[in-house]
């Protein structure tokens, strides 16, 4: 029981996503002397710090999710764990992957840590409770992963790395806020800062088309610096136009279920367009 406790404070489903954006930057280098082991090594030290810092958010939090519908289901709210085990082992999690991190490459451990802080640190910390535009550096952190990818492979950052996390920076305030949208009743009982809160409905919609365009339209720049065929672009294309459509119809014809739905397909299109690059890179 204490394991399967454990193992719900990753957040799984997330952590996945995040992993599969970095094997995306991994692949994307197109290195000759990249090897499984350096692979597997990456995906082990992202999924510990990944993993580690979502316990650790989970800690501080607590108070937050015990008075949300949402979350208060979770091990720390109902008592499963205690913070003082979840503190431990969020904190060895952390150490364990950036030790790793650190061994493989030092400026693959940079990043990192770099994500690692802001996600724990600056996100959760200092903004989440005080500002709606935290989301943006959720949203660093987020891009990080797939920046670490590419920086493991390449030895250096560089301009398709980050517009590759500039993808996924502007994909979260989508997700995010869709989310916040959905569960605008939850926020306001914990009173976290949320951009429909604070900034309305409307702008929030025209704020989420806005960035699902930035992400679709950094995703295929990238492609093209990458050097996908026609065949990856176009299926990238359709993937970025079904968001913008989604995105243009919950701002002309808002609705729950259009609302959710695009929730989901924000997750879906990131998910596919990683899986689009990983493809188009090895094959």
């Amino acid at each position: 029981m204490k394991l399967r406790a454990y193992l719900a404070m990753t957040k799984s489903l997330q952590t996945a996503l995040l992993l599969v954006t970095a094997v995306a930057g991994y692949a994307s280098a197109r290195c000759p002397l990249l090897t499984w082991k350096t692979l597997l090594a990456m995906i082990v030290s992202l999924f510990l710090v990944i993993s580690g810092s979502t316990v650790l958010n989970m800690v501080y939090d607590r108070d937050i999710d015990a008075v949300m519908k949402r979350t208060c289901w979770r091990p720390l709210p109902v008592g499963q764990v205690t913070p003082g085990e979840a503190l431990r082992l969020g904190v060895v999690l952390c150490v364990l992957g950036s030790v790793l991190a650190f061994a493989m490459s030092l400026l693959f451990g940079l990043v990192v840590i770099a994500g690692l802080c802001f996600d724990a640190v600056v996100y959760t910390l200092w903004l989440k409770r005080r500002t709606a535009w935290s989301i943006v550096i959720g949203g660093l952190a987020g891009g990080m992963p797939v920046l670490a990818g590419r920086t493991l492979a390449l030895g250096r950052v560089d301009v398709i790395g980050l517009l590759l996390m500039l993808a996924v920076l502007l994909w979260i305030p989508t997700h995010i806020m869709t989310f916040s949208i959905r569960y605008a009743e939850d926020y306001r009982r914990a009173g976290v800062p949320t951009f429909p809160s604070r900034y309305g409905m409307p702008l929030t919609r025209v704020l989420i088309s806005l960035a699902s365009v930035g992400a679709a339209v950094s995703i295929m720049i990238a492609a093209v610096g990458i050097g996908l065929s026609w065949g990856y672009m176009g299926f990238l294309g359709v993937l970025g136009f079904g968001l913008l459509a989604l995105a243009i119809a919950n701002i002309m014809r808002p609705s729950p279920g259009l609302n959710f739905g695009l929730f989901k397909y924000a997750s879906l299109y990131m998910l596919s367009s990683m899986l689009l690059v990983v493809a188009g890179t090895l094959w």
